[in-house]
């Protein structure tokens, strides 16, 4: 999959491994990597999309008070801050925002 993503982007990916790949495509990311089988509370093993945000905080409250339902509530990654919702038709979506910025 990440041949396929590196043709339609016509870019290389901002991180890779044997079991991932990272796309950045204006202010999203495509991320994919293999499937596994989360322990406890882990991230879902599913390739999603990755929205950058400047408050994860303030903007998955504003789409929960539109009716949003969140799968993962904010909170701190390696990465960043992120939460993690699904879309109607169930697709997972990351909002993302950077270390050190508005919390």
């Amino acid at each position: 999959m990440a041949a396929f993503y590196r043709n339609l982007l016509g870019a290389e990916p901002v991180a890779q491994s044997e079991d991932m790949a990272i796309y950045l495509s204006g202010n999203a990311k495509i991320f994919m990597h293999k499937r596994y089988a989360p322990a406890g509370d882990d991230l879902p093993p599913e390739n999603h999309f990755a929205f950058a945000v400047e408050d994860v905080d303030g903007a998955c409250q504003s789409l929960k008070d539109r009716g949003a339902k969140v799968a993962i509530e904010p909170r701190d990654y390696y990465w960043g801050r992120s939460a993690y919702l699904r879309d109607p038709d169930g697709h997972l979506i990351e909002l993302t925002q950077a270390p050190g910025a508005q919390q």
